[in-house]
């Protein structure tokens, strides 16, 4: 398979507002290309307001979002979305819709002005499915599945799409930990196998250094640490994002970097 064009997706002094309040201010961000970035950061810290701007659902304040030199907001909708896919915090199905429906809708980008679908469009449909365990679901309403199912249906769409880069807001949401592990596993996968770059938006501090190749410490709307795992996700830099006290001690499983909190009660 040929490897995606390199892209560079990058922020420069970006501030995004809600209601003049300002959440992220003066930001300078670079996406690394191929790579698996893993954004987190205390609540409300602007991580996923962050994300928000770089998929173009918020319009900046100031400073602009450009993917390969070129501002997002002066490409056409099908023409940014063949490039970059994106996954909010809580989509909402159109009603009655079905799963393999929905799915199919990732392919929108790809089709021409009549609309119709594509021997390639069935494929990667149907590879999608199987890939996120919800072949099964195809001809259910999404409505009627789990918090769960749901979840894993919206990758499929969104990895249906293609496109070389895909952002996911807090995407391992409503899942348990099995099924956060399958869907990071698949993430990586795409990522290894057909190049994708992987922006999302993490809660989980030792599954971000797990996965993740860059990880970004969003804090008080600003960049806190930006590196490679075992260079930012330090007790001092965990300390003073979060206000937890910790020790970092390598994973047994896969040797990135591991928090354990101390708490009160078991100070040594």
């Amino acid at each position: 398979m040929t490897p995606p064009a390199p892209h560079a997706l990058r922020a420069d002094a970006l501030t995004l507002a809600y209601d003049g309040r300002r959440v992220v201010e003066g930001l300078d961000l670079e996406i690394p290309d191929g790579r698996i970035t893993a954004v987190v950061g205390p609540n409300a810290s602007g991580k996923s307001t962050l994300l928000r701007g770089l998929a173009r659902l918020m319009r900046p304040e100031a400073g602009r979002v450009t993917l390969d030199g070129r501002d997002i907001r002066s490409f056409a909708p099908k023409e940014f979305a063949r490039r970059v896919a994106v996954l909010p915090q809580q989509p909402v199905a159109p009603d009655g819709v079905l799963v393999a429906e929905l799915v199919s809708r990732g392919r929108h980008p790809h089709r021409g002005w009549f609309g119709g679908r594509s021997s390639d469009d069935d494929r990667i449909v149907a590879e999608v499915l199987e890939a996120t365990g919800t072949a099964e679901l195809a001809d259910r309403a999404v409505s009627e599945l789990s918090g769960g199912q749901r979840q894993r249906v919206w990758i499929a769409m969104a990895l249906a799409q293609r496109a070389d880069i895909v952002l996911l807001d807090e995407p391992t949401s409503f899942l348990d930990v099995s099924h956060q592990l399958e869907l990071l596993d698949l993430l990586t996968e795409s990522n290894r196998e057909h190049g994708t770059t992987v922006v999302m938006v993490l809660h989980e501090l030792n599954l971000a250094a797990r996965y993740a190749d860059h990880l970004v410490v969003v804090d008080g709307g600003r960049i806190a640490a930006a590196g490679e795992p075992a260079a930012v996700m330090t007790a001092e830099t965990v300390g003073a994002a979060f206000g937890l006290d910790c020790v970092v001690t390598p994973d047994p499983v896969a040797g990135s970097p591991m928090i354990v909190p101390i708490g009160r009660f078991h100070r040594a």
